[in-house]
């Protein structure tokens, strides 16, 4: 579809949160069709994981984002999918790849939203492709788990922070769930959570900056509970590191169930966004050191720096491959 001026920042580029939105209504539509293509119990597929995503090129007003998406393995109970963005200028024909992203679903029966359906299996071009695909399914497996037991953080307010620092620039986003947010069975599409984190990020990364902010890349989003409609949830985001030229901010979503409900608010999704700054000329700019105060900031400094000096140097090692072949 096109991309319209209510898409993007003042700067004319699209929100990350924007692309991330379609790639996910990709993904729905292609592995719920999977899904029901066997007899049997009807089913939505629900989004669980999106692994790493980098933002390649800014997408601007005026351009046509086509998002192709492809199943790419099958466990029991997940199917894997790969999703290509790329834009066109309609007006010089010129077509480029944006994002390339990797989702993970499960089936959720209509029936019945706690109970998860069996996959349909799909067919391989090649023997490698099943255990490629099996490799990257127990990978992702491992990180949630590892994920969940560190989701116990809360942000609170700070009062007159000072510039820099954390309390400076973290934000939160109080939002009603409404029934054009869900799915048929009444709970939130990933889309549309991904979409307010990174509205958040967006405004954690400006605040610190005060320049014009692009999404650079997510780290893998991990959705550990499902969001009821009529729940209120709170979307909160914090600077955990800076480099020279990019921020990271940690997001994640809480939720407070009906009102009727005895439970308690829940951790229901988190993830790291990375943000770049640009000029008006759309230029990198030098990003202003992150101030840290207290232990747990210097902590999540250094793990911080930890994720971006690894995804530094697996960056480095792919243009490296891509430079012998």
């Amino acid at each position: 579809r096109i991309m319209r001026p209510d898409d993007a920042n003042v700067a004319g580029n699209v929100h990350g949160g924007t692309i991330l939105k379609m790639i996910e209504e990709a993904g729905a539509i292609i592995s719920t069709r999977h899904c029901n293509s066997q007899a049997g119990e009807p089913c939505v597929a629900a989004l669980a994981r999106v692994e790493r995503t980098d933002f390649l090129s800014p997408v601007c007003i005026g351009e046509v984002a086509n998002v192709s998406a492809e199943i790419t393995y099958t466990s029991r109970h997940s199917v894997e999918v790969q999703v290509n963005v790329m834009s066109e200028n309609i007006l010089t024909g010129a077509k480029k790849v944006t994002n390339k992203a990797t989702l993970w679903y499960v089936p959720l029966s209509l029936k019945n939203v706690n109970k998860v359906l069996e996959v349909p299996p799909i067919q391989y071009a090649r023997e490698e492709q099943e255990d490629e695909g099996k490799k990257r399914y127990e990978e992702q497996k491992l990180d949630r788990l590892e994920t969940k037991q560190r989701n116990g953080d809360v942000i609170f307010p700070i009062i007159n922070p000072e510039p820099y620092t954390v309390g400076y620039s973290q934000s939160s986003l109080i939002h009603l769930v409404g029934p054009s947010d869900c799915t048929l069975l009444g709970f939130v599409h990933g889309g549309v959570t991904m979409k307010l984190m990174d509205e958040v990020a967006g405004i954690v990364a400006a605040r610190h900056c005060k320049t014009n902010i692009v999404t650079a890349s997510v780290d893998a989003i991990n959705f550990h509970k499902k969001i009821k409609k009529g729940s209120v949830i709170t979307i909160s985001g914090r600077m955990t590191f800076t480099s020279n030229k990019s921020m990271e901010i940690e997001v994640f979503v809480d939720a407070d169930p009906f009102v009727d409900e005895p439970r308690e608010r829940y951790r229901a999704v988190s993830a790291f966004f990375t943000y770049v700054s640009l000029s008006k000329e759309g230029k990198p700019l030098p990003v202003p050191q992150l101030l840290t105060e207290t232990e747990d900031e210097k902590r999540r400094f250094e793990e911080g720096k930890g994720r971006y000096l690894q995804t530094k140097a697996k960056r480095q090692a792919q243009l490296q491959q891509a430079a012998r072949q």
